[in-house]
């Protein structure tokens, strides 16, 4: 069966605190913050793996596979390429047949650590790409808005046409132009030309 992602839940909780008080411990003090994010990077790169990777997906959710077998597989695959407190967190999820649910433990830990640290992970689409000045305006332009020292990632999108699309957690901010045209069509469909006549105005109002 595929890896499935789902939200975060009671037992993804239980699981991402005890990574989390693990990791800043092991940070000690004024490093815990960078060996927190660290971590969750680790971990956000092996879910990308298993995104990308279906059969790597399967071996993390199958309940098929013995956990000993799984094992030694993880240790081959990982070691010395992440860090031990990950690699360790990987095989006691293993032990307990609970890798399955990695997507959701990984969703945990990142909201706590974004909690704890005034940090917050967003994706920021464009139909070009965008160069560091502007990444800088729409960094600043987010923490005056969020209170919080946003982390952004670019991604080109060429069917935005224009504009900028924004994912922060479970919210998106779609402000493209793809979609400004669609809700047009859907005015010129629903609503008549009084309408469609005030929400072109806003729009260039917006512009």
């Amino acid at each position: 069966m595929p890896l499935t992602h789902t939200a975060p839940d009671a037992l993804a909780r239980i699981y991402a605190t005890s990574l989390f008080e693990l990791a800043e411990k092991s940070g000690e003090g004024a490093t815990a913050p960078q060996k927190c994010e660290s971590t969750l990077g680790e971990l956000e790169d092996i879910m990308e793996l298993a995104r990308q990777d279906a059969k790597f997906g399967e071996f993390l959710a199958s309940k098929i596979l013995p956990s000993e077998k799984r094992e030694k597989s993880l240790n081959a695959m990982f070691k010395g390429r992440v860090s031990d407190l990950t690699l360790r967190f990987l095989l006691v999820l293993n032990d307990k047949d609970r890798l399955g649910h990695l997507p959701a433990i990984v969703g945990a830990f990142e909201q706590m650590v974004q909690e704890a640290y005034g940090r917050v992970e967003v994706d920021v689409y464009t139909a070009q790409a965008i160069d560091q000045g502007e990444l800088a305006s729409i960094r600043a332009a987010l923490q005056r808005k969020l209170g919080k020292e946003p982390v952004l990632h670019a991604y080109v999108d060429a069917s935005l046409i224009g504009g900028v699309k924004l994912q922060i957690g479970d919210r998106l901010i779609d402000g493209s132009i793809r979609t400004q045209l669609r809700k047009l069509r859907e005015a010129i469909a629903q609503d008549g030309g009084a309408e469609i006549r005030s929400r072109a105005a806003r729009l260039i109002d917006g512009v």
